[in-house]
């Protein structure tokens, strides 16, 4: 069993691979939420507040990225439906006892399967782009805590970290 309660889904009999079949499922709203974090050096963290680092707005280009990533996932993961995302959204925060960033991303549609993984994409992205777009100044940094947070819609119904053992 996992967490979710259920087998593996895309799994055939014999161990094949499969994209799982959705055209039964009905139409809901989806929405989920992941997140995950940059650790990094406090001296890191304040070349990126003050706007110094050598690549640009560190921030709002992980923003970018992240978005653009989630709209990509079904390019990335081989299994993944290509959806049509009404709303993708990331936020980023400075957190000092990190010390650090932490990155949330929601995605939200209408369809016939969740958002999951297009939300952990986006953080996936928009930290490895902190990562990238910081290296030169701290190669230390540390990605993490990647996971998802909550989801709603669909016939698994909502999920809420920590609700579910």
């Amino acid at each position: 069993m996992t967490a979710g309660g259920g087998a593996l889904t895309h799994i055939g009999a014999s161990g094949e691979a499969n994209m799982v079949d959705v055209g039964d499922k009905a139409e809901t709203v989806r929405i989920a939420v992941a997140e995950g974090m940059v650790r990094m050096r406090p001296e890191t963290l304040e070349l990126i507040r003050d706007g110094d680092a050598k690549k640009g707005d560190v921030i709002g280009t992980a923003r970018l990225a992240g978005i653009m990533a989630a709209k990509q996932t079904a390019n990335l993961i081989p299994l993944c439906h290509p959806l049509m995302l009404t709303k993708v959204a990331v936020e980023i925060t400075e957190d000092d006892a990190l010390p650090g960033l932490r990155v949330e991303a929601t995605a939200k549609l209408t369809g016939r399967t969740g958002v999951e993984m297009e939300a952990l994409t986006a953080v996936s992205v928009a930290c490895l782009t902190i990562y990238d777009m910081a290296k030169a100044a701290d190669k230390e940094m540390e990605i993490g805590g990647i996971r998802l947070v909550a989801k709603s819609g669909g016939r698994s119904g909502d999920y809420q970290r920590g609700e579910h053992g």
